[in-house]
């Protein structure tokens, strides 16, 4: 994502009761890729893990998604995102900010077998519909 005439790099995550997927931004802010699956501990772990793969990466913003019914509100999966988030925005001065994730694990599956980067490509999804949808 352009800001300005600096590029910014993001990362989204997909969070999962078990499984935590994390995707990544190129440079130019444009394409986005699996990163990496992390497995589920604890809020305060699994934020952790987040934000040191975000400095590791030089990311400058975090997306997180967020999976809302078909009336657009929040259920239990998504009341636990907004915890991780909240958690998240505590412990980083990144910005996190929250992206409707719905149906992305089933777009992850088309063309692929269930493996170990499927979290991973879920997150891919939700970043690349971000970084499509607020494209300058």
């Amino acid at each position: 994502m352009e800001l300005g005439t600096r590029h910014v790099k993001i990362m989204a995550v997909d969070p999962g009761e078990v499984r935590i997927g994390l995707a990544i931004s190129d440079d130019s802010g444009t394409i986005a890729r699996p990163l990496k699956v992390l497995r589920h501990r604890s809020r305060q772990e699994d934020v952790n893990a987040i934000l040191r793969e975000a400095e590791a990466h030089g990311v400058e913003r975090i997306i997180v998604g967020v999976a809302l019914d078909r009336e657009g509100r929040h259920g239990p999966q998504a009341r636990k995102a907004l915890r991780l988030i909240g958690k998240l925005r505590e412990n980083t001065s990144l910005h996190v900010e929250t992206w409707d994730e719905s149906g992305s694990t089933q777009q992850a599956y088309r063309g692929k077998k269930k493996d170990d980067m499927l979290d991973a490509r879920a997150a891919t999804v939700i970043l690349q519909e971000y970084l499509n949808e607020t494209e300058t």
